[in-house]
């Protein structure tokens, strides 16, 4: 079989469907649109998922009755009302936590001294102390250089205010307008597209559905799992509770990976704090419960029509879009995965195919 037949094979089956084609520009404009000017794009993107999260609330106000302006209206003033409790209260909270956790660092480094030698003393096989010398002096040198970057945020703190202000401000007015005129502006961007649309049509219906469900699941993942964690360390007596609560809960944003990292933080606070006595072990043992449950009983009520994607999958997922696209490709990681799954569905088929089975209307 020579080079030609195989080229024209692969033209006949990849690139044969005029909309197809389309459809594949598009997303190679859009990925590079957010890659190169993802920084600048930040405050739409954020709308944007808000706005999502949020569409649900006002259809669900709008079948009981409720026109569609008066539902955004209130929608949007109870999230500026979580916003405004987030920045107020939840936040300084957490960075009391943390100061308190940067000032005590030269504490927590004698502290974890005591605990190697005491490691060295039971296990001197295992642990030399050349070993616990090494350790102990990076310890010190990573604790410095966080104390310089606090010190350097503090005095950078004006940049950091103006940057919370504008995303306080322009955020809700973003949300606003896209719930308000979602139809509208859904309306324009399809005018942008070529009228035969079928293929890109099935894709944006499927995608619509499962970005918005995500978005709404992951949120409320986020929240079970942060505040059960708060409640659980609090309980115990764990210093640092809301900000280890905060981790934990941000932590279901990173598949498998984000649940591993923070398990060090977590065992780090309870050793440094208990030792390594029956109350640390408690104190795993309690966040070992709430990963499993959050694995194995959460995210399949809450994912269980979005997420039909391999453990490996999704891990390269995270790793690919994160590299590439920071916290925003963690953030879609699984749904860009789904993306691409239902496009190496639809793809080789194109739109004529998929017309031909049924798949997609025919106009």
């Amino acid at each position: 079989m020579t080079f030609r037949t195989l080229w024209n094979r692969f033209m006949e089956r990849y690139l044969s469907d005029e909309e197809a084609v389309t459809l594949g520009a598009l997303l190679v404009v859009g990925f590079a649109i957010i890659i190169f000017f993802g920084g600048m794009l930040a405050p739409f993107l954020t709308a944007l998922v808000f706005a999502f999260l949020l569409q649900g609330v006002v259809r669900w106000l709008e079948r009981l009755g409720l026109p569609r302006l008066p539902a955004v209206c209130l929608v949007l003033l109870m999230f500026v009302g979580a916003m405004l409790f987030f920045a107020l209260i939840i936040f300084p909270m957490v960075w009391d936590q943390f100061a308190r956790l940067v000032q005590g660092l030269p504490a927590v480094l004698y502290r974890s001294q005591a605990l190697l030698d005491e490691l060295q003393a039971r296990y001197p096989s295992i642990v030399t102390p050349d070993q616990v010398q090494h350790l102990i002096n990076t310890a010190s040198q990573e604790a410095t250089q966080l104390g310089r970057r606090v010190v350097s945020l503090s005095l950078s703190s004006l940049a950091g205010v103006l940057s919370v202000i504008i995303y306080l401000v322009l955020v809700p007015i973003l949300v606003f307008f896209m719930l308000k005129d979602r139809e509208r502006l859904i309306g324009f961007f399809l005018s942008l597209l070529p009228k035969k649309r079928m293929l890109m049509t099935r894709v944006w219906c499927e995608m619509d559905t499962q970005i918005a469900n995500f978005i709404r699941g992951k949120f409320i993942e986020i929240m079970i799992v942060g505040v059960v964690s708060f409640v659980t360390f609090w309980a115990l007596g764990l210093p640092y509770a809301v900000l280890l609560g905060i981790v934990v809960g941000l932590s279901v944003l990173v598949p498998y990976i984000g649940a591993a990292a923070a398990t060090l933080p977590v065992a780090a606070s309870a050793g440094l704090h208990f030792g390594f006595d029956q109350q640390f072990l408690y104190v795993l043992l309690a966040y070992a419960i709430i990963q499993a449950l959050d694995g194995n009983v959460l995210v399949t009520l809450l994912f269980s029509e979005v997420v039909n994607l391999h453990p490996v999958a999704i891990i390269l997922a995270v790793l690919f879009f994160g590299g590439i696209w920071g916290f925003w490709g963690i953030f879609f990681a699984i749904p860009l995965a789904t993306l691409i799954k239902s496009l190496m569905f639809a793809w080789p088929r194109g739109a004529s195919a998929l017309r031909k089975e049924g798949v997609i209307a025919v106009e």
